[in-house]
């Protein structure tokens, strides 16, 4: 069975699933692209954020800074989550649409038996077959986007450790 027609025999939720499965890795790998890219210039960064901290400390009358360097860090941060939860929803919902898809072609399996009873086993088979891609379908498309939902998180979290750590010693003028 080719790839098209095993697409075709789940209906119209597997090729939403597709659909979803195409935006997913596409954010994935643009997430990717950017984490590494913002990994090879953190020090400018946090230089950027330290220069800025520095004038804020001049202006403000406050003693312990130790918030606004960690809003302004978790600012950064914060900008590089961008698709972030279009993953996570992705990886949420796809087994659900599986799911749905499941139920749908165990109706239409038991809609067959009790219009013609097992005369025609094709129709049959055919609800089952349509439960069974739809499942398929959902968990190839849940489990690396739940995979990489937790990975690029992971990631996210070194990036703000790092930019801590950077940061520090700048501040203190070292």
């Amino acid at each position: 069975m080719r790839l098209i027609d095993f697409i075709n025999a789940g209906g119209s939720i597997t090729w939403i699933l597709v659909a979803m499965n195409i935006l997913g890795l596409s954010l994935i790998l643009w997430r990717l692209f950017i984490f590494k890219d913002f990994k090879s210039r953190i020090l400018d960064e946090a230089k950027l954020v330290a220069g800025e901290m520095k004038t804020k400390f001049e202006t403000t009358k406050l003693i312990d800074h130790l918030d606004l360097v960690k809003d302004a860090i978790s600012q950064r941060v914060h900008e590089l989550e961008f698709g972030m939860t279009t993953i996570k929803v992705i990886a949420t919902t796809a087994p659900l649409l599986g799911l749905l898809g499941t139920v749908i072609g165990i109706y239409e399996a038991f809609q067959v038996i009790s219009s013609t009873g097992l005369s025609d086993p094709g129709q049959f088979a055919s609800g089952i077959s349509l439960a069974l891609i739809t499942t398929i379908v959902g968990l190839i498309v849940a489990i690396p986007h739940y995979i990489a939902h937790n990975y690029l998180s992971g990631e996210l979290d070194s990036l703000e450790i790092k930019m801590e750590k950077h940061i520090g010693p700048m501040l203190k003028g070292e």
